[in-house]
């Protein structure tokens, strides 16, 4: 096997859990809209992060949400948070859960960060009641 075509089997692999934990339409969203200088970040993003990482048996992908969920308040990522609140919920976290996780990020990365995860997931988790 080549490096192109292991490489093609990755992002293949990545391909299929991006769609299933955020979903098929926001991938092929993102996928479209992608220009000719973002698509390599798209590239990137789908080979790296959710096909070489996510694929991993180590840990599960409700797991793994929750570690996103902790990384992206400590980040304050507010947009790449709300993705992963849809994509913890897919993976079957709980709002219990949740809620659990950002109430540790507000002791060790800070309450104003917490609160605005609080504030974005609060509204994410009712629009997925909504649906």
């Amino acid at each position: 096997m080549t490096v192109d075509a292991s490489r093609r089997e990755t992002y293949e692999a990545g391909l299929a859990v991006r769609k299933e934990v955020v979903g098929e339409q926001y991938v092929e969203r993102a996928l479209a809209n992608a220009t000719d200088f973002s698509a390599p970040m798209q590239d990137l993003v789908t080979e790296y992060c959710w096909g070489a990482v996510w694929t991993r048996p180590g840990l599960t992908r409700s797991t793994r949400s929750l570690i996103n969920l902790a990384m992206l308040t400590a980040l304050n990522r507010p947009t790449e948070f709300a993705t992963h609140v849809r994509g913890a919920l897919t993976n079957g976290v709980t709002t219990d859960e949740i809620r659990e996780v950002l109430l540790q990020t507000a002791v060790y990365v800070g309450v104003p960060a917490a609160l605005e995860s609080f504030r974005i997931a609060e509204r994410v988790i009712a629009e997925a009641g909504d649906e």
